[in-house]
């Protein structure tokens, strides 16, 4: 993981750093995170790192417990099952609208981003595949056209990155097969213009990550 360089806001900046600890397990379900060696650690002040937390307090990464401190979020079952159900609806409901109106700029994106996909697959490239996902997900809500949808999806990223590297730790490159696969079948979908194809390739992805994820944290 790369070293904590400031580019944002420091709040934003510190909210990322221990985004990245949570998400790549260097801070672990249900683990205590301690305000002032954070502080101490990134050379920050002790209210950047609590405005970081509350951050990502709303991202659903940390529950801020009065009197007691910061805790990063249980990964439980029903912490998988709800996260995989969340976001099987917002984007079957943001990919119908997709399929009915993309252009042929936002196909060419969406195959660019395979491909670079499949690069970063051959060379065993983690953490950038995982960003690149989530990018590729991110032009599909292209014509969202719903402000609180949006909003929504974008405090689920990180639980979803904290999932997929959880699922790749246990089943490893067979996970990444899986999601390129997804994506292939979901663009074939979406060029065809076939609403309910798309869906299903959305159920059944999110039931075999939900799963994947759910061994994982079994272990």
């Amino acid at each position: 993981m790369n070293a904590f360089k400031p580019k944002e806001t420091l709040t934003e900046q510190v909210a990322r750093h221990v985004e990245n600890l949570i998400a790549f397990g260097q801070l672990r379900s249900g683990e205590r995170i301690y305000e002032s060696a954070m502080a101490k650690e990134l050379n920050v002040s002790l209210g950047s790192v609590r405005e970081g937390l509350l951050l990502l307090e709303k991202r659903h990464l940390v529950k801020n417990v009065p009197r007691k401190g910061a805790f990063v979020t249980t990964l439980d079952e029903h912490f998988v099952h709800s996260l995989y159900e969340t976001l099987e609806l917002y984007l079957t409901h943001t990919g119908r609208k997709l399929v009915r109106q993309w252009q042929p700029e936002d196909m060419e994106r969406l195959e660019s981003l395979r491909e670079k996909m499949q690069r970063c697959y051959e060379q065993n490239d983690l953490l950038a595949f995982l960003e690149l996902g989530i990018e590729y997900t991110q032009a599909s809500l292209v014509y969202a056209d719903n402000y609180f949808i949006v909003s929504a999806i974008d405090n689920l990223w990180p639980s979803a990155k904290r999932c997929a590297f959880a699922a790749f730790r246990q089943g490893g490159k067979q996970v990444l097969e899986d999601n390129l696969a997804h994506m292939e079948q979901s663009i074939q979908a979406i060029k065809a213009r076939d609403e309910q194809a798309l869906a299903e390739i959305l159920h059944r992805y999110a039931l075999q990550q939900c799963q994947q994820v759910l061994t994982a944290i079994a272990q």
